[in-house]
């Protein structure tokens, strides 16, 4: 079988299934984003936007952590 997706074979095939349940799709300044729930904060894991300039955001690096729950801006 071959998935034709941008999501890593770890969050569709997880280990345990508590990693997958951390991971969640939200939306930051109009961006959607999927992130890792982590105690106060989330961890940015991967832009999902389809507009290259989201790309380039400094604010919204892989690996960055924004406040949780997400502010709607």
């Amino acid at each position: 079988m071959i998935l034709y997706t941008p999501i890593p074979k770890e969050l569709i095939f997880p280990a345990l299934q508590e990693e997958f349940q951390a991971v969640e799709t939200v939306t930051w300044q109009g961006i959607p984003l999927m992130v890792q729930k982590e105690e106060q904060q989330m961890r940015i894991l991967r832009v999902l936007s389809t507009n290259p300039n989201d790309y380039l955001n400094q604010q919204i690096v892989p690996g960055q952590y924004l406040p949780y729950p997400p502010k709607q801006y």
